[in-house]
C-alpha cells in the first residue's frame, strides 16, 4: 500500500486508484463521486461484489446474511461496530444470500452469517457464526494484517 490502494466503488462499480496516504481523507469515486471509504456497511448486488472481490487491495469483510436469518439480523449492528472501529483500515461490505443465491452457490456457503475476508483478489479468511464487534475486528487485524484504528 506504500503508493496507492486499488478500491472498486460500491455504487457504481469503477475502479479507482487511491494513494494510501489519503485514505483517511474520504476518497470519493472518480465516476459517480460516491464516498469509498466512509465507515459504513455497503450494500452489495453481484456486480459490485465481484468487483470489489476481484480488485480491491485494501481488505474487505463481506457479510453473507438473508433477511429471514434472525442471528445475521443480531449481527448487524456488530459489524457496523467494528466497520465504524476499523475505518481507514478495512471496508465492510454485505450481500444478501436470498436475493442474490448464485453467489451463495459459487461460494459454497453453507451456513449464514458468515464473513469472508477478500484482500488482492483473493479470499483470506472465514469467520462462521454470529460474532461481536470485538472478534470481528480482531478477526480483520489477524487475518488481514490490518493494524491501527479504535
Amino acid at each position: 500500500m506504500a503508493d496507492g490502494v486499488t478500491l472498486a466503488c460500491m455504487t457504481c462499480g469503477q475502479m479507482n486508484r487511491v494513494p494510501a496516504a489519503k485514505l483517511a481523507a474520504g476518497p470519493k469515486c472518480g465516476s459517480c463521486g460516491d464516498a469509498l471509504v466512509t465507515g459504513r456497511v455497503a450494500e452489495m448486488d453481484v456486480a459490485a461484489h465481484d468487483k470489489a472481490t476481484r480488485g480491491d487491495a485494501l481488505p474487505l469483510v463481506v457479510d453473507y446474511w438473508a433477511p429471514w436469518c434472525g442471528p445475521c439480523r443480531m449481527m448487524a449492528p456488530e459489524f457496523a461496530k467494528a466497520a465504524k472501529g476499523l475505518e481507514g483500515l478495512a471496508r465492510f461490505a454485505k450481500i444478501n444470500t436470498q436475493d442474490h443465491p448464485k453467489v451463495a452457490d459459487r461460494l459454497r456457503i453453507q451456513g449464514i452469517p458468515l464473513l469472508i475476508l477478500w484482500k488482492n483478489g483473493r479470499e483470506v479468511a472465514r469467520l462462521a457464526g454470529m460474532r461481536p464487534a470485538a472478534d470481528i475486528t480482531e478477526f480483520v487485524r489477524t487475518k488481514g494484517g490490518v493494524s491501527g484504528g479504535v
